[in-house]
């Protein structure tokens, strides 16, 4: 009897797909990033999204991230206030890497750009990379060739910081920071500077309100960063919350 192996199809090798496109979407600006990182992966998660900034003059438009991680930064940044663009998949920066004495590219995953016109760039990696010394090594030469037109401040990035309960969180704070209740938020800020509460439970029963609609201002006021909780932990009517200190 011959063994599996003997019998076994051989499996063809199969081409490397290119990147998914997205198709125009009507009223959406198109994704503009310089590559995109659609392509098949077996480990990374893919994230698209639509997102309005300032520098779109709120006109939603497609982002594509190359992983949970980055598009957990950008939703991160985006409760600020002082955000007033986000931009993907940067054209390359040029620099010398000395451990191969070649110039070679990096593009950066994300570009922060502030109302006050201060611009970030983000360099993104899990943990294990930047525990890397050759890692650390290839941040110092892209950094030192970050030049002012490009971005006033490159800055590091610990996607591993970001769990799963961290990004669920972040995404459901976005999606009700777009809901506007202005009633809402100012009745539960009042309640939360004026009243006694431990658990999020507690701050809505002090609240004349519905509950979904306290539960949803609560919401909004953490992503504000006026209230506080753990965000590593699923937001939910037993967590913990007080006023940002």
């Amino acid at each position: 009897m011959s063994k599996y192996e003997d019998w076994e199809p051989e499996q063809p090798e199969t081409k490397k797909l290119p990147a998914l496109v997205v198709d125009p979407i009507h009223g959406v600006l198109p994704y503009d990033g310089f590559r995109n990182p659609l392509t098949r992966s077996d480990t990374a998660k893919r994230v698209s999204m639509i997102i309005a900034t300032p520098m779109t003059n709120g006109v939603p438009r497609v982002y594509h991230f190359d992983g949970e991680g980055e598009s957990a930064i950008a939703l991160d940044a985006l409760r600020s206030p002082d955000l007033y663009g986000l931009e993907v998949q940067l054209p390359p920066v040029p620099f010398l890497c000395r451990a191969s004495h070649e110039i070679r590219p990096h593009h950066f995953d994300l570009r922060l750009t502030f109302k006050d016109g201060f611009r970030r760039a983000i360099f993104a990696r899990n943990g294990a990379s930047l525990a890397k010394p050759e890692t650390q090594d290839e941040i110092d030469d892209i950094f030192a060739c970050v030049t002012t037109d490009f971005a006033d401040e490159a800055a590091v990035v610990n996607v591993d910081h970001y769990t799963r309960a961290y990004r669920d969180n972040l995404r459901r704070i976005w999606e009700l920071l777009q809901v506007v209740d202005d009633e809402a938020d100012s009745v539960v800020e009042a309640a939360a500077r004026s009243s006694s509460y431990w658990f999020l439970s507690d701050l809505i029963a002090n609240c004349d309100l519905e509950e979904w609609r306290a539960y949803q201002a609560a919401m909004r006021l953490v992503g504000r960063n006026i209230l506080w909780t753990d965000m590593h932990g699923v937001i939910d009517y037993p967590s913990r919350v007080a006023l940002y200190a």
